[in-house]
């Protein structure tokens, strides 16, 4: 396909009414004009890009008309499903009341004063304040500076460094980027900026050797004390993680892993941050993947699920215990034009209700969860190109496998994964290829029967996958 097209030819397609336009004249344009995340610029404007249209539940629309299982909640944030017309008409609402106004300069509106109580109301004990961004990745700046402030705030300036681990995931703005652990980001940009230090990722399969699960995870755990001992605990300000690293490929950390680390945590003095962006408002079957695992943060960073992806929020839940350091400190100097904007918090607010008074994290927990995993397992468990089988709440990942009895995965295991996703997509579902594994993390409002088409399509896609490498 040659979306290649000249000036004259740009000008006509941009002049034409959107609805008249074609498939290829939205990627022209697309090609012409938008820079993608986390793409090869040149590699995607000479394909093309998918034209998504409109979307209804677990189900995407594209211009060409195909109907699309979106197995990965668009970018895991989609939990109550597409197609709620209550958050359109909250953001209707509060664009014709109150389109924006600021919360600095002593100032404050009615959606993000009743946000900040629902918060209050859903999110642990002790967890009372909230500080708010427009994404995860301004959450972990914030967090960073927050972090900083406080044990400065306590006369322990020297305490700035966080530990963080290898391949998880913080965001991608430099100091978001810098907490995460992913090398092909640090590489560009000379990151990670000082005071961020990385240890091991809790990843039995890939680490774990001759250990059980279990003693791997204490190991893993202990990988922090080693480095808050050779950082010396008087520079260690916290330690950051997601309770599921889910970029980094849905890894589901053995059962002793967080309680060593909350015992570690505890044994040091240092603050314990839990990256909530994806695992927050219901993914695991808990309201916060803290809780499903019993860990005591100081701070959770949350975005995605807080709206559903409905509109751009994210934010920082602030325990008493570090909320009443910095409000007692003076000014916090840390803010966005967009801090708490009305709009985006009266979604939120919207969201977070109907999560709660239809029960939703309740019933998946009780009802689809479980059936959604024995069908996963099943499907699975017995595959002749997959290995480490994994399920938790609504994650769902497999690794593809060379070898299962002896844990060997592909050399190729990452370019094997991006076939496999193309084949995906090319039977109209949304799953996404990390390294060498393939994740999905549905919409919380899946059904049964739902579940059934997904885990079909899933499994016919491996298998496609699996004849091409003829092993099957």
């Amino acid at each position: 396909m040659n979306l290649n097209m000249n000036f004259a030819e740009v000008r006509q397609v941009t002049e034409r009414k959107a609805g008249q336009r074609s498939t290829r004249e939205w990627q022209a344009l697309d090609a012409a004009h938008h820079f993608h995340p986390f793409s090869d610029a040149a590699a995607l404007n000479a394909q093309g890009s998918r034209v998504i249209t409109h979307a209804d539940g677990v189900y995407l629309w594209d211009s060409d008309g195909n109907k699309i299982f979106d197995a990965m909640s668009g970018l895991w944030c989609v939990n109550i499903g597409y197609g709620r017309e209550e958050l359109a008409e909250a953001a209707y609402r509060q664009m014709r009341e109150l389109p924006f106004y600021n919360t600095f300069f002593k100032t404050t509106h009615p959606p993000v004063v009743e946000l900040s109580a629902l918060l209050a109301e859903i999110a642990p004990d002790g967890f009372n304040h909230v500080f708010y961004t427009n994404s995860g990745s301004e959450g972990n700046d914030t967090v960073i500076r927050m972090v900083r402030h406080y044990w400065a705030s306590l006369g322990q300036p020297q305490k700035k460094t966080i530990i963080s681990r290898v391949n998880g995931y913080h965001g991608s703005t430099i100091g978001g980027a810098s907490l995460g652990g992913m090398t092909y980001m640090h590489e560009q940009g000379d990151l990670p900026i000082p005071g961020i230090a990385h240890i091991e990722q809790p990843y039995w399969y890939a680490n774990g050797g001759d250990l059980t699960p279990e003693e791997y995870g204490l190991k893993a755990a202990r990988e922090l004390e080693k480095k808050i001992l050779e950082l010396g605990v008087e520079n260690v300000a916290a330690f950051i993680g997601e309770p599921v690293q889910g970029a980094g490929g849905i890894i589901i950390p053995p059962t002793t892993y967080w309680p060593e680390i909350q015992r570690i945590c505890d044994q040091y003095g240092i603050l314990l941050i839990a990256d909530e962006v994806i695992c927050g408002f219901g993914r695991t079957g808990h309201w916060f993947g803290s809780q499903y695992y019993g860990i005591r943060p100081h701070l959770m960073t949350i975005a995605k699920g807080l709206s559903s992806g409905y509109q751009p929020i994210g934010g920082v839940l602030v325990h008493d215990t570090v909320a009443k350091v910095i409000a007692e400190s003076g000014d916090f100097n840390h803010g966005f034009t967009y801090s708490g904007h009305p709009v985006a918090c009266a979604v939120a607010a919207e969201n977070l209700r109907i999560l709660k008074n239809e029960r939703i994290i309740d019933k998946m927990r009780e009802d689809v969860m479980p059936y959604a995993h024995q069908l996963w397992h099943n499907a699975f468990d017995d595959h002749p190109l997959v290995d480490d089988v994994r399920t938790l709440g609504f994650f769902f990942a497999v690794t593809l496998v060379e070898d299962k009895a002896r844990r060997q995965r592909f050399a190729n295991g990452g370019e094997l994964a991006l076939r496999c996703r193309d084949i995906c997509f090319q039977n109209n579902l949304v799953m996404r290829a990390t390294g060498d594994s393939m994740i999905s993390a549905p919409p919380l409002t899946m059904s049964r029967a739902e579940a059934r088409e997904f885990v079909g399509l899933a499994k016919k896609c491996l298998d496609q996958l699996a004849r091409e490498l003829g092993r099957l």
